[in-house]
């Protein structure tokens, strides 16, 4: 990995963090979608996914847009109508499923699947990101947790060989 590209996973990261997500509760997204499918997977297997997923550029890209469009929908320096719209977590608005879903789509319909199941439920970090609480905004972050972790759920997915019972 390039010195650059160890700046924006680091970045990245750093950001993540800043905005009350660490990279152990994104793995612990990951252990909640593959508990019944992967046996004997560990946190630290889970962690190691999602920390891959992180390397690449389209997810750093990602995640870092969306962090500033919330921090900017914090600060109320989005024009009118997205302003109102970023803020209020507009059901319709449809954009951050779709920045999601560029994440999503690195690693087949597995982590389609698993994204939309997750962005459903909305367990652990993800529950507490969708809170809209006053004057903190995670439109965008929310879904773009839950696609990291789908990502690296349906990753591990790939990585598994399957039985042939499995396969039938």
């Amino acid at each position: 990995m390039s010195q650059a590209s160890a700046h924006l996973k680091a970045r990245t990261i750093a950001l993540l963090s800043e905005r009350g997500v660490s990279i152990e509760a994104i793995a612990n997204l990951v252990m909640f979608l593959q508990k019944d499918y992967l046996a004997g997977l560990t946190l630290a297997q889970a962690r190691a996914s999602v920390l891959t997923v992180l390397q690449k550029r389209e997810v750093q890209n990602a995640i870092l847009t969306g962090i500033q469009l919330d921090l900017a929908a914090e600060h109320h320096t989005l024009l009118e109508p997205l302003q109102t719209i970023v803020e209020e977590d507009e059901g319709l608005y449809g954009l951050d499923e779709t920045m999601a879903l560029s994440i999503v789509n690195l690693y087949g319909s597995i982590g389609f699947t698993n994204y939309g199941y997750i962005d459903r439920l909305k367990p652990g970090i993800l529950k507490l990101l969708n809170a809209h609480q006053p004057g903190i905004i995670h439109t965008f972050l929310d879904d773009l947790v839950g696609a990291v972790a789908a990502a690296a759920a349906a990753r591990l997915a790939h990585d598994t060989p399957q039985s042939d019972s499995e396969c039938s």
